[in-house]
């Protein structure tokens, strides 16, 4: 699918803040490429550079052409950047319809003098795609394109995809938020399943205005060319009719009111076609032949010799078929706002061709939008998309390898390097069948750009967000340098070929890897260690093919060692463990005896043969009072001896 949105205006049109109440009050102006905030002339406040997943800033070449500062920086995003980039923008809440507004200029910012080819997706859908030459004025002016679309995350993906080598440009973004129902039209499925890309929008009789242009306000941020760039006045001049501009002379009704807040500029003035005949007004919108478009006409009876004469009648033909017949003054009365919306399909030209034919009176018209109907493309399943940036995360996956926004869609595009996606059975979403970030065997083109990237492998390791991924049919992250173990969910569903090979793994086999859709198993030259399942290396005999060579210590299969006795396929067997226990609580038990005999018996033993200090000092007293009685015994035996004998006083 390729989608040129002619909607270019250019480089003075500007989005401006909103100066009148409004109930969704979300809006977000970025300066791609710009360093500080700004203010412009509208008063709209426009934020440095941020959100984005890579590139590099530049100005343009010729900054003094540009009257804004968010029109003179750029963000671009070279090849070394990776195929993909993107833009995460944050939105208030999960769920809302947004407009959405980019400007692209390249003005030979590069000095290379080659406008680039990219394409452009807003959550996960294609919806502008630039292809070198751009034309002259686009390229030196710059391009607003715009469009509007319904979100249910709370962040938006706006990302850009390279062709060849090219690098994609960005000026500048904005995003703000509507009414849930704005736009909203009849069609098989809901309108939310659509993003509506604008290629055309003008106001009658006026210059252009809106947001950019002039202070008319805009609620929803929308910026109106002058029809006089869309209308044939060779067919005005054919039939002899006159173009003429009329403004309302008061207030015209219905305006400003949701769901759409149609500003009231728009129906206060209008063309009208004058003539013999009644007159005829006939418009041409260059559009994309493979897609469907919804018109949307505005209408208003603002002349006030009709509103008293009381009736103007036309017929509005797309592309020759009358499509419906419009009485404006008898179906809204004078001066008040009616619109009108209808759907092209099966175009077979590049043209659209819109011819108001007089029926009673001239035709009038106050505007006319153009949106090309873009199917929402099918996106990669929540689940899956946070198990693979869970991996980016773990894996330590380079910049190069553009592993941004949505991992699957747009469908049109390659995907993630590496990555394989397809829709699910009932074909409402995508899931990843393959991951191949194999060191040696992939990336080709990017060797030939960077010619030293063999030596450059992951050094990360799988996450166990991997186990989400219920669809993964060939894992292959052979030759890197990944560490750590391999998760317990991998290979539990659907694998059937996995290539480990040539890594860091540590720790056992998981039993998850035992599942019998496994064909190719090859976890050589790793550091695994423990008993390999018998269910595993029976691939080998069931005609697959299994690896497990060159690892610290698997064992227990043929061409590998025995396990030691009590080994099992996570380390020790329950046997091993429970007498390994065993022996422990007996050394443990030895050892305490010893420690009991040593600090606790010994001690014991000590205190029977040793007196306690208070009996050693009774004992002393003891013997002291026996040597006294002894000496005074001697004394007295000695005192006989001599013939003494002592005398005792009576009384």
């Amino acid at each position: 699918m390729s989608i040129l949105p002619l909607f270019f205006l250019l480089l003075s049109l500007l989005p401006s803040a909103f100066s009148l109440s409004y109930p969704f009050n979300y809006s977000l102006h970025i300066d791609c490429g710009g360093l500080v905030n700004t203010t412009d002339a509208f008063h709209t406040t426009w934020l440095s550079d941020r959100f984005y997943s890579g590139g590099a800033t530049s100005v343009v070449s010729e900054p003094l052409r540009f009257l804004h500062q968010q029109e003179k920086t750029l963000r671009h995003f070279p090849i070394s950047s990776g195929k993909k980039n993107c833009y995460s923008i944050p939105t208030p809440t999960a769920g809302g319809r947004y407009f959405f507004r980019t400007f692209t200029v390249y003005d030979n910012f590069d000095g290379k003098s080659h406008s680039p080819s990219f394409d452009v997706s807003v959550e996960g859908t294609l919806v502008f795609s630039w292809r070198s030459p751009w034309p002259e004025s686009v390229s030196r002016s710059g391009a607003y394109s715009d469009l509007f679309f319904y979100h249910n995350k709370t962040v938006v993906d706006l990302c850009f995809y390279s062709i060849a080598t090219d690098s994609p440009v960005i000026g500048s973004l904005e995003l703000t938020q509507i009414d849930n129902k704005a736009y909203d039209f009849e069609s098989a499925k809901n309108s939310s399943n659509y993003i509506l890309v604008n290629y055309g929008r003008f106001s009658s009789g006026s210059d252009q205005w809106g947001p950019g242009f002039s202070n008319d306000t805009d609620f929803f941020g929308r910026s109106w060319q002058s029809d006089a760039e869309f209308r044939l006045e060779s067919v005005s001049i054919a039939n002899g009719v006159t173009i003429k501009s009329i403004s309302a002379e008061k207030p015209v009704a219905n305006v400003e009111i949701s769901p759409n807040y149609f500003p009231k500029k728009l129906y206060q003035t209008a063309v009208m076609a004058e003539g013999n005949g009644g007159g005829v007004l006939e418009y041409e919108l260059t559009v994309d032949a493979k897609l469907d478009y919804l018109l949307w006409f505005h209408f208003a009876e603002i002349d006030v010799n009709v509103t008293m004469a009381g009736q103007r009648v036309f017929d509005v033909m797309v592309n020759g078929e009358n499509v419906n017949r419009i009485d404006v003054y008898n179906k809204v009365g004078g001066f008040a706002a009616y619109d009108w919306s209808y759907v092209v399909k099966n175009l077979s030209s590049t043209t659209l061709n819109v011819r108001l034919d007089s029926v009673v009176g001239s035709p009038i018209i106050c505007g006319l939008e153009n949106y090309a109907i873009v199917p929402v493309d099918l996106k990669t399943i929540p689940d899956q998309v946070t198990a693979m940036q869970s991996l980016k995360a773990s894996l330590r996956v380079p910049d190069r390898m553009g592993w941004n926004g949505d991992p699957c869609a747009p469908s049109t595009w390659d995907a993630w390097e590496g990555v394989t996606c397809h829709p699910t059975k009932d074909g409402s979403a995508l899931v990843i069948s393959q991951i191949l970030l194999c060191n040696t065997c992939q990336f080709f083109f990017f060797c030939f750009v960077f010619r030293d990237l063999g030596s450059q492998g992951l050094k990360g390791y799988i996450s166990d967000q991997i186990g989400l991924l219920t669809n993964l049919v060939s894992l292959n992250l052979s030759s890197n340098s990944l560490g750590g173990n391999i998760p317990s969910g991998l290979g539990q569903h659907s694998l059937v070929k996995l290539d480990l090979s040539n890594n860091k793994f540590t720790g056992y086999i998981p039993d998850s890897l035992t599942s019998s859709s496994l064909q190719l198993v090859l976890l050589n030259d790793n550091l695994l260690e423990g008993q390999v399942p018998e269910e595993l290396y029976s691939i080998g005999v069931h005609g697959g093919a299994i690896d497990l060579t060159s690892n610290k210590g698997l064992c227990g299969v043929p061409s590998l060692p025995n396990c030691p006795l009590f080994w099992g396929k996570h380390g020790l067997s329950t046997g091993g463990k429970v007498a390994i226990g065993i022996s422990c609580l007996v050394i443990i038990s030895a050892l305490g005896l010893g420690l009991y005999y040593c600090f606790v018996w010994r001690r014991r033993n000590d205190y029977d043969f040793g007196l306690p200090h208070e009996m050693m000092s009774l004992a002393s007293k003891r013997n002291r009072y026996q040597r006294q009685k002894s000496l005074m015994a001697l004394e007295m035996e000695s005192q006989h001896a001599k013939g003494f004998i002592p005398t005792y006083n009576v009384s």
